[in-house]
């Protein structure tokens, strides 16, 4: 069975109850900045070199956001369902990006531009505490991430990623999940083997 499509009000409400209360008006302010886009599976989101201009809400789907490192590729988050990600740097700076965002799944998301966003967050304390709130969200992932990679064993990795994004682990190929938990497919193939 096919879920029903979300409209971009659903969306409005969707941030709003997650990130912060709102009225009706800033429901239609956030509603009317909202941009919804599909992506098929294998299709890019964001290119190298391109600068990332919007925060992204996955109203469905899964992402990955990588980077080459000495010609390999790194996978430096995965996203799901109703999760916000951007590439921070580019979108801050105003530079091109580092990274590459991929659709692992056919996604829906919506795009929140920045430079509409902050306007509308002119007039509204409310978005701008939304506006704050996913940016303490996308900070505090990447240091959960930077502090599983630096102090976690191999196996403590996989355990707290399963604890953390069941159905990132569910959906993501193996390969990806072992570049994100920075460790080879086979370490991983070993780790999810082990008991308990």
């Amino acid at each position: 069975m096919k879920e029903p499509v979300s409209s971009k009000r659903d969306i409005a409400r969707e941030l709003a109850r997650k990130y912060s209360t709102m009225t009706h008006d800033e429901l239609d302010l956030l509603e009317g900045i909202l941009k919804p886009m599909k992506f098929k599976k294998g299709e890019t989101i964001l290119k190298t070199g391109e600068t990332c201009r919007n925060i992204y809400y996955i109203d469905r789907g899964l992402i990955r956001q990588y980077y080459y490192k000495y010609d390999k590729e790194v996978t430096e988050h995965l996203g799901e369902d109703h999760t916000i990600f951007m590439c921070i740097e580019s979108l801050f700076k105003e530079e091109p990006s580092q990274i590459q965002v991929d659709a692992l799944e056919t996604s829906v998301i919506y795009a929140l531009p920045k430079t509409e966003l902050e306007r509308v967050a002119l007039h509204s304390v409310n978005i701008q505490l939304m506006y704050r709130k996913i940016l303490e969200e996308s900070l505090i992932i990447s240091q959960v991430h930077a502090d599983l990679v630096r102090f976690e064993t191999a196996q403590n990795r996989y355990k707290r990623m399963c604890k953390l994004m069941p159905q990132v682990v569910l959906r993501a190929p193996l390969v990806y999940i072992a570049s994100y938990l920075q460790m080879t497919p086979e370490t991983l193939s070993r780790v999810r083997a082990m008991p308990g």
